[in-house]
C-alpha cells in the first residue's frame, strides 16, 4: 500500500479538470469550487446541478467523450466516468505530463487520494485511512466533527487575525515567536464558549502585547 503525504494545495487561478459529469464528479466540483479552481468538465452530458452550473458561468464544459490531449495545461486531474477502462486512459495521460491525478474508482491508480474532511471557517480536519477503507474514513471523520463547534472558526480567525498583527507591530523576530507561543497558551475558546472574549479589538491586543512584552 502507497505510503500517502498529506498536503493542503492552493488551487486559486488552477485549471482542474473533470473527465465524467456525473454525481461524483458534482461532489468534487462541489469541493473545488470554494477553492477558486478553474474547473473544466469533459462529458457527453452532465448532472442537472452541475448543467446549471455551466449556464452560470461557473464551469467550462467539453461536451464530448474524453480525447487524448484533453489534459493539456490542466494542475490537476480527476478520473471520474463510469467506465473503468477510460478511467485508466486518463491517468496514464496525466503519468505522462507529470500532472497530479485522482482516479475516482482506484485511487491507488493515480497519484492522490482524497481525505474524508470538514472545515470549520480556515480549520480543515482531514482523515484518511490511505485509501483501504474509505467508508471508515467518514465514520471517524464524523466522530470528530461532533467535537468541533462553530467557535472553532471565530477561534481561528482571531489567531489569524492575532499574528497579523503582531507581525506588523513587533520586529523582533524573538520576540514574534515569544508571542505567538503565548497566543497559543490563551484559553480563547473557553472565553468565546462563555462570551466572555476580550481581545477583539486590535487596541486590547497591542495592550495584551504589551504586558506579555515587559513580562
Amino acid at each position: 500500500m502507497a505510503h500517502y503525504v498529506p498536503i493542503m494545495l492552493d488551487l486559486q487561478g488552477r485549471k482542474c479538470v473533470l473527465v465524467g459529469g456525473g454525481f461524483v464528479a458534482e461532489r468534487k466540483v462541489a469541493i473545488l469550487q470554494p477553492a477558486g479552481a478553474e474547473i473544466l468538465i469533459v462529458s457527453p452530458r452532465l448532472t442537472p446541478k452541475l448543467h446549471q452550473a455551466w449556464k452560470q458561468g461557473q464551469i467550462a464544459w467539453n461536451e464530448r467523450c474524453y480525447e487524448q490531449g484533453d489534459l493539456h495545461g490542466a494542475f490537476m486531474v480527476l478520473a471520474v466516468t463510469d467506465q473503468p477502462f477510460v478511467n485508466d486512459q486518463i491517468v496514464a495521460e496525466a503519468h505522462k505530463l507529470g500532472i497530479l491525478v485522482n482516479h475516482a474508482g482506484e485511487g491507488a491508480r493515480g497519484s492522490f487520494i482524497t481525505p474524508s474532511s470538514f472545515r470549520r471557517g480556515e480549520l480543515i480536519v482531514a482523515v484518511s485511512t490511505s485509501g483501504a477503507a474509505p467508508e471508515a474514513a467518514k465514520r471517524v471523520s464524523t466522530e470528530i466533527e461532533e467535537q468541533f463547534g462553530d467557535e472553532y472558526e471565530e477561534y481561528i480567525r482571531f489567531l489569524s487575525w492575532a499574528r497579523l498583527v503582531i507581525k506588523k507591530r513587533v520586529q523582533d523576530v524573538s520576540r514574534r515567536k515569544l508571542l505567538f507561543k503565548k497566543l497559543a497558551t490563551i484559553d480563547v475558546l473557553k472565553e468565546i464558549r462563555t462570551g466572555e472574549f476580550s481581545l477583539s479589538s486590535e487596541d486590547e491586543l497591542l495592550s495584551w502585547i504589551n504586558v506579555q512584552q515587559e513580562e
